[in-house]
């Protein structure tokens, strides 16, 4: 019988990544997502098809937005991104600061794991699930919409985009809050305006100049016509400078939140 082998007390060398606790922790996110399935996948589903009803008994849904795109084409991509935003957002922003209030982030702290791993832990989860939400919500809007899927790669670019985006600011809110109603607040005050007022239901050339100024500022309007363009071929801005918006404002709110993590604000007592 062989003697038994005989292994050095001390840290476990993960390498640069802790792959498997990362992916744990990216797991239990999407566990909670099919867990509460009905909640995170059939709430906004049925939110976008009531969406698209009102419109549908309040203009019968005639009548064209651009040359060649109809009203129904025009919203269609708008709701899905409105959707899928805040889905993001509630994933990350709900996931996080439930494990706060339960006393569960303590765990995650004392874990080997870096701010970067948890920080991505979190934020993977929540896009993941909120792309869900969207391919599941753009499939049942193709049974009642004509979508073209013109470009496919501008789909999936600004649809990664806005979601990562609302999943970064789920994270921040959920770091910032302390209870309940202070995530409550900042869906009423933050999240939903950003939604509503980011040309989902309407065309910015058709308002007043003061009112475009706003919406143009609105990261939120240049997700919503970058997949807009991927599905219809119609768009009112320039999607390259767009892109570029997104990508930035993405990767500051990443090292921002990285930060605040890595000094545990709000998560270390």
């Amino acid at each position: 019988m062989p003697p038994p082998v005989s292994r050095p007390f001390g840290p476990r060398n993960f390498g640069a990544v802790n792959w498997r606790g990362f992916h744990a922790l990216y797991w239990r996110g999407m566990l909670r997502t099919f867990k509460y399935a009905w909640e995170f996948l059939g709430g906004p589903l049925v939110f976008s098809l009531m969406f698209l009803a009102v419109f549908v008994l309040a203009a019968g849904g005639q009548g064209e937005m651009a040359p060649g795109v109809s009203l129904m084409q025009f919203i269609a991509p708008g709701i899905v991104i409105f959707s899928l935003s805040h889905a993001a957002f509630e994933n990350a922003g709900f996931a996080l600061l439930d494990d706060k209030l339960e006393g569960m982030i303590g765990d995650l702290l004392a874990a080997p794991l870096s701010p970067g791993e948890i920080l991505g832990g979190y934020v993977l989860s929540a896009l993941c699930s909120a792309l869900l939400v969207g391919a599941l919500n753009l499939g049942v809007m193709a049974l009642f919409v004509d979508l073209r899927l013109h470009d496919l790669p501008a789909i999936a670019g600004f649809a990664v985009a806005a979601a990562l985006l609302f999943a970064l600011i789920g994270v921040l809110v959920g770091l910032w809050a302390e209870r309940w109603e202070n995530y409550a607040m900042a869906e009423t005050f933050l999240i939903m305006p950003l939604g509503f007022l980011s040309g989902t239901f309407f065309a910015r050339g058709a308002m007043p100049e003061s009112f475009q100024a706003v919406v143009t500022f609105n990261p939120v309007f240049h997700a919503v016509d970058g997949f807009r363009y991927g599905l219809t071929g119609f768009s009112e801005g320039n999607l390259a400078p767009a892109a570029a918006l997104l990508a930035g404002l993405n990767l500051g709110l990443w090292l921002l939140a990285w930060r605040l993590f890595a000094i545990g604000w709000k998560v270390k007592p």
